[in-house]
């Protein structure tokens, strides 16, 4: 096995992973669209949400923490709302057919809202605001999750990462295409630090007597089990804002559970107090906004471009290059990936072909 990266075509690397979910019992539909999420993070240069996640997806098919099979229902409904039971299946799959029921309902009346309970990860959480834009519409979504993330003040985890995506067409090659934790880090990233093992920075992760940890190896278990929490964003205390971030991941928690009757806090938790695996049952929530229903969309466009542009060229600090917007290095990212191939790691090298072996999954075309 290679101890250096190794560079993958899109191509190659979409066959292995739709062949391998097929493998999982995934049906061919499904292990389409999860294939197009996974890689698409890729492409954004999102590794922490990427193929790295499907050995992942993998073991937690084969505790019984969600099913390979996703039976997704439509709950209650009306003309510009819906709430839908994902049947604990695939949460990629239940939240592409959410965003694009809410599309459908924006495209006919305006706004189209729909909130999920009984889902499971749903993968990068900008995949589904992006769906929105291809479509001409403005999109969010939320996700809560297993708790990670302390309240202000607190060490406890009691909230997910808890990531808020925004994505809103613009006049310019890329959109504007928000997505983020609002915990100071994704737990992905974590993982990819223990895989790589490497530390994380001093101001992630608080110890139950406050204190910062560093040490990546086996800290997301320890997480699990409340012996150490991420801090929101802003940090530790109210000084640099970490309130703020406390209050917006309660907002995606309450908007990830509130309506559709689902899971919270505590709740989402894989395993029960005997000790046995159980279903997440993690709530997200979409909306899609159609922009012709206010203004023109290409006046929409032209305003949303020009704020970009200008944020773009405002005074920087000396010494750094320049000043980015949301959704353009992801743009870039992409183009350059499609040429060069997704950056696959050694720890990532070495999952994936463990995980080819247990398949039975063909790893010829992947390099390594």
């Amino acid at each position: 096995m290679s101890e250096e990266n190794a560079y993958v075509p899109v191509d190659q690397l979409t066959r292995f992973t739709i062949e391998a979910l097929l493998k999982m019992g995934v049906p061919g539909a499904d292990a389409e669209i999860i294939t197009d999420v996974l890689l698409t993070a890729d492409l954004w240069g999102i590794k922490s949400h990427g193929i790295a996640h499907l050995r992942m997806y993998n073991e937690r098919i084969k505790k019984g923490l969600q099913l390979p099979l996703t039976d997704w229902t439509v709950v209650k409904e009306s003309p510009t709302t819906a709430v839908i039971d994902g049947g604990c299946g695939m949460g990629m799959v239940v939240g592409y057919h959410a965003m694009q029921m809410a599309i459908e309902k924006a495209q006919v009346y305006g706004l189209g809202a729909v909130a999920v309970r009984n889902s499971s990860h749903y993968g990068a959480a900008g995949y589904y605001p992006m769906m929105a834009v291809k479509a001409g519409l403005a999109g969010m979504s939320f996700t809560n999750a297993h708790p990670s993330t302390a309240p202000t003040f607190g060490v406890k985890p009691m909230l997910g990462t808890n990531p808020i995506a925004v994505g809103v067409p613009t006049d310019e090659e890329f959109p504007y295409l928000y997505d983020a934790a609002t915990s100071v880090a994704p737990r992905g990233k974590i993982e990819i630090a223990a895989r790589a093992s490497k530390p994380i920075p001093e101001g992630w992760v608080v110890n139950q007597n406050g204190d910062s940890e560093t040490d990546s190896a086996g800290m997301i278990k320890r997480m699990n089990n409340a012996e150490v929490a991420l801090l929101p964003v802003g940090g530790m205390g109210e000084l640099f804002g970490g309130h703020k971030g406390y209050g917006l991941a309660t907002m995606v928690e309450i908007f990830s559970a509130a309506f559709q009757n689902g899971t919270y806090l505590w709740g989402l938790n894989d395993v029960d107090e005997q000790g046995n695996y159980q279903f997440l049952r993690i709530g997200h929530f979409f909306l899609a906004i159609n922009i012709e229903n206010f203004i023109p969309l290409d006046e929409y466009r032209k305003i949303t471009g020009d704020i970009m542009r200008e944020l773009r060229n405002s005074p920087k600090v000396p010494g750094q290059p320049r000043i980015y917007t949301a959704g353009e290095k992801e743009y870039y990212n992409a183009k350059h990936v499609m040429e060069n191939g997704v950056e696959i790691a050694p720890g990532v090298q070495k999952a994936l072909k463990s995980l080819s072996e247990e398949l039975k999954v063909s790893a010829e075309g992947l390099g390594f």
